[in-house]
């Protein structure tokens, strides 16, 4: 078997299948090595990356008014309110004296309005109006109000809460700017509403009359007369009149 030395003067083996042994097991280890190095190296990152405050492999934070502005517009347009937001609100909080803190407050407002977080928008909302009373938006600040309302309406069967918050936030825009472009919207959504309270009213009425509760029902259907008679039927303002008189008769009758 062929020998030879080394650089250091060792002898070393010529055999073919020693020196594949000896090739294998080196292959081995280096393979090892590289999977050890690759695996602190990832873990590495990950630790970097989670570190507080760490830009290196982040995208750079966004600390400019102007570029805020320009993130939350462009995530509105988009709309991705969820950005929107996130952007309006850093905006807000970091520099509310600059010339865009008015548009984010309002944005802040429109991102919720449009996400139907209604009562995060309603409070949004009436936060501006009460910061800035004199602003060219409160015509629209009032009717997004009404509206986050407007959107929460329930059938006539259900609590009519937000119904009646409603009409009570359109008629408020009414009075107070009557030629403002949201002044028409807002008379027809106070008509529906009015509709709504209507049925709801009859709905009631109708339980306390089959429930034999006249007197009750008596009054319902009396108020269904008085106050919504321009919101009703022909034919449902005939039928109320009709179990107005039932109705008086039996409680006449329950008395004597």
């Amino acid at each position: 078997m062929p020998i030879h030395t080394d650089s250091h003067g060792e002898e070393v083996s010529q055999d073919p299948k020693v020196a594949d042994e000896f090739s294998a097991r080196d292959a081995t280890m280096m393979c090892n090595r590289l999977a050890k190095f690759i695996i602190l190296l990832v873990l590495f990152l990950l630790i970097i990356v989670e570190l507080p405050g760490c830009s290196w492999f982040r995208r750079q934070e966004v600390h400019n008014p102007d570029e805020l502005a320009l993130k939350g517009m462009q995530a509105f347009e988009d709309e991705d309110y969820r950005d929107a937001l996130k952007a309006f609100s850093t905006l807000k909080e970091r520099y509310p004296y600059s010339r865009y803190a008015i548009l984010a407050e309002l944005k802040i407002g429109d991102a919720h309005y449009h996400r139907k977080e209604y009562p995060e928008a309603i409070a949004a909302y009436q936060e501006f109006a009460s910061l800035h009373p004199k602003n060219e938006a409160i015509p629209y600040v009032l009717f997004q109000i009404g509206a986050c309302y407007y959107e929460q309406l329930e059938t006539e069967d259900r609590d009519q809460t937000p119904t009646r918050e409603a009409i009570s936030s359109f008629e408020r825009l009414v009075k107070a700017y009557p030629t403002s472009p949201q002044s028409d919207k807002a008379k027809a959504r106070i008509q529906i509403c009015r509709e709504l309270l209507a049925e709801n009213e009859l709905y009631v009425a109708r339980f306390y009359y089959n429930s034999k509760h006249y007197k009750a029902a008596l009054a319902r259907f009396q108020l269904v007369l008085s106050d919504y008679s321009d919101v009703i039927s022909s034919v449902t303002h005939r039928e109320v009149e009709e179990l107005v008189v039932i109705c008086k008769r039996k409680v006449a009758d329950i008395i004597e």
